[in-house]
C-alpha cells in the first residue's frame, strides 16, 4: 500500500470514529416514578421507553445519569447530544430544546398534612398566604413564580421537598398522585393520609423526552422517527399506560 493510500485510509478511519463518537447520547433525568435507581441501574417506565426509542433509532452508545433537576436542565441547555426526560413542554421552553416525543400527560394537586386543618380551597389565590415547597427550576416553581407567589421554599430534590412538608417547614407541596405515592413510600416518617387539596388545573402538562438545542437536527429527527414508530405499534401505550389527562406521574 502506498504512503498516500495509507494516509487516506487512516483519515477515513479517524473520520468514522469521530462520527461514531458524535452519536454518543448522554441521557439525563432526576429521581421520579418514571426514572429511579434500582440495583445500580436507572429504571422506571419512562427510562424503559427512552431506551426502547434509542435502540430503535440504532443508537446503542448512550448512558443514563440521575442529577438534581436544575443540573439536568443546565446540561440539556448547554451541551450537545443530551437527551432529558421527563420534561414538561411549556411555552418558555419551546425554543430551548428539540422535542422528541410525548411520554405522558399529568395533573398536579396541592398536598398538605392531614392535621393542618386548612379550609377547602376553590382557587389558587387562596394559597397565597401559605408557604409552598418547590423543587428549584422545575415547572411548578416557574408556574408559581409567574403567578406572583413569593412564599416559595426551594429544594434540590423532590424527596427533600416532601420532607419539608412532613417536618412542617412548609404548608403545601404540589405533586401528582403517583409522585405523592412513590415519595411517601421513600419518606421517613411515613406520610399516610396526606391530604390532597386544590387541583392545579392551569398546570396540566405533557411530559416529553427532548434533546438539547445544540444536538444535530439529524440525530433528533432520527430519534423522533423511532419514537413515532413505537407509538404506531403500540409500544408507547404498553410501556407508559394510557395517555390521558388524568394520568399521574412526576414531571418537571
Amino acid at each position: 500500500m502506498s504512503p498516500c493510500i495509507r494516509v487516506l485510509a487512516a483519515l477515513c478511519l479517524a473520520g468514522a470514529a469521530a462520527g461514531a463518537a458524535a452519536q454518543m447520547v448522554r441521557v439525563v433525568t432526576e429521581t421520579t416514578p418514571n426514572s429511579f435507581l434500582q440495583d445500580g441501574r436507572v429504571v422506571g417506565r419512562g427510562t424503559e421507553l427512552v431506551e426502547l426509542t434509542l435502540q430503535r433509532a440504532g443508537l446503542r452508545d448512550y448512558r443514563i445519569d440521575l442529577y438534581p433537576w436544575a443540573r439536568a436542565v443546565d446540561l440539556a441547555q448547554r451541551e450537545p447530544n443530551v437527551l432529558i426526560y421527563p420534561i414538561a413542554r411549556t411555552a418558555d421552553r419551546e425554543e430551548r430544546f428539540r422535542w422528541v416525543g410525548e411520554i405522558q400527560r399529568i395533573r398536579y394537586f396541592f398536598y398538605a398534612l392531614p392535621d393542618r386543618a386548612l379550609p377547602p380551597m376553590k382557587q389558587l389565590d387562596e394559597a397565597r398566604g401559605l408557604t409552598i415547597g418547590v423543587v428549584r427550576d422545575d415547572v411548578r416553581h416557574q408556574f408559581l413564580q409567574r403567578k406572583g407567589f413569593t412564599r416559595l421554599v426551594l429544594s434540590g430534590q423532590p424527596l427533600e421537598n416532601l420532607r419539608k412538608l412532613l417536618y412542617r417547614q412548609v404548608d403545601l407541596v404540589a405533586m401528582t398522585e403517583n409522585e405523592a405515592q412513590r415519595l411517601c413510600e421513600e419518606a421517613r416518617p411515613d406520610c399516610a393520609g396526606l391530604a390532597r387539596l386544590l387541583p392545579l388545573d392551569e398546570l396540566q402538562l405533557s411530559l416529553f423526552m427532548a434533546y438539547s438545542r445544540a444536538t444535530p437536527e439529524d440525530l433528533a429527527q432520527r430519534t423522533t422517527t423511532a419514537f413515532e414508530s413505537l407509538r404506531a405499534d403500540g409500544s408507547v401505550a404498553r410501556t407508559m399506560g394510557p395517555l390521558a389527562p388524568g394520568a399521574a406521574s412526576a414531571g418537571r
